[in-house]
């Protein structure tokens, strides 16, 4: 330590399982510390290497630390025990002023401490400041941009800036918050760079369908019968297997189509799909075997049919490739928009290849993503359902101009 003060260095010593060195022998931990500090040690990082201190007793044992020596403290926690930010806001309330930690958490095991979680409680929660308002304001974005780089997706229940985290269901909470955001927030999101999240689901409330509607800029009368009908609609569509929490595009599209006088952008009339496997072996389990999807499909747009047919690798992507071709006629603004999604979620495993399935389907443009939902006992029927949203939504919500008269 003493050789790189001497070079003009700024130097952390960083003391590797300091807590579980002093819960064994507190006297030794202590020593090193000491030595480090002798020799010029800016800062002495103390790290729960193993990740299994409990706050309480990283706030006992910082305070001990504090007694014994002047320099400055700091703190590097891991999350093993699902502790790491509490564990760093306790050596802070200890003494310590300087934190180790990660965007999203990210790192071995079970992670680091989640700096998108600390700077936030530093500085709403224990009133320091650690960064400029603006700076915070953009920490959602930070946190997206980190996971994008890292080819993760943000988990959507992470504290302040996951996609859940000021997410309400239930009516009642929708209802309360429309009157005052702090009933059931614990901060204001916009102060994060995030913002609350109203969804629909068997749990909802007239207050959610007419929240959602103001929020889309669907008008909805606030006194007619039409909340009533749709919260009705939403809650049969659910016990079928539909679930619009994650498809919020689907859900839009259901408002959409209560409109008086709404025009759908194009209408199914008929489709087929049909699935061969041409065996090369005679074995059962031929490796080799090739399959074609062809798909057939009959639309309408305006008054004008249009028949069209495609392959695929699979029986989805035939339809999507049928469909398009029907389409791009007319709406050349398709060729741009892609299936980047795909899930399928058995329903009732009980009854096995019989069981209802949903599926979701997650689309883009490049610039705009949305997410569609489809639930069937066909998983080709609730695949074209998620698909046909998809298609609709992209065409009245996303490139309104994009039709060819």
């Amino acid at each position: 330590m003493a050789f790189l003060k001497a070079g003009g260095l700024t130097a952390f010593f960083d003391a590797e399982h300091f807590f579980d060195g002093f819960k064994a022998n507190p006297a030794y931990a202590l020593a090193t510390l000491k030595a480090a500090a002798e020799g010029g040690a800016d800062c002495l990082v103390l790290c729960d290497t193993n990740g299994g201190t409990l706050p309480s007793e990283v706030l006992s044992i910082v305070k001990q630390v504090r007694r014994k020596l002047e320099c400055h403290l700091g703190i590097h926690a891991h999350n093993d025990s699902e502790l790491a930010v509490a564990v760093s806001l306790a050596a802070v309330e200890g003494g310590a002023s300087h934190i180790e930690g990660t965007i999203n958490g990210y790192g071995e095991r079970c992670g680091n401490a989640n700096l998108c979680s600390i700077i936030p409680a530093l500085q709403l929660k224990l009133g320091i400041k650690c960064i400029t308002g603006a700076g915070l304001s953009r920490l959602t974005e930070v946190s997206r941009f980190v996971a994008e780089v890292a080819n993760l997706a943000q988990h959507s229940n992470l504290p302040y800036v996951g996609s859940n985290a000021f997410l309400h269901k239930a009516g009642l909470h929708v209802s309360a918050i429309a009157k005052w955001g702090e009933s059931y927030q614990h901060i204001d999101p916009q102060l994060v760079g995030n913002n609350p999240r109203v969804v629909v689901s068997e749990l909802s409330g007239k207050s959610n369908i007419f929240f959602k509607a103001k929020e889309l800029g669907i008008p909805l009368p606030p006194h007619g019968k039409e909340a009533r009908r749709i919260l009705e609609q939403v809650k049969l569509l659910e016990s079928l297997g539909f679930q619009y929490e994650d498809a919020d595009a689907s859900f839009e599209l259901l408002l959409l189509r209560s409109q008086p006088g709404y025009r759908p952008p194009f209408n199914l009339v008929d489709y087929m799909v049909v699935v061969e496997r041409h065996r090369r072996l005679p074995a059962a389990y031929d490796i080799g075997a090739q399959f074609l999807a062809e798909a057939t499909i009959k639309v309408k747009v305006d008054n004008k049919l249009m028949h069209t047919a495609s392959e695929g690798n699979g029986p989805v992507n035939a339809l999507d490739r049928a469909l398009r071709k029907a389409l791009l006629e007319f709406y050349p603004g398709l060729a741009k928009t892609e299936l980047i999604d795909y899930k399928v979620r058995i329903l009732e495993g009980n009854i096995g290849t019989g069981s209802l399935v949903r599926v979701f389907i997650e689309s883009s443009n490049g610039k705009t993503q949305w997410r569609t939902v489809g639930s069937s006992t066909n998983i080709i029927e609730a695949s074209w359902l998620a698909l046909y949203d998809s298609m609709e939504y992209f065409l009245l919500r996303v490139d309104k101009k994009s039709k060819i008269t």
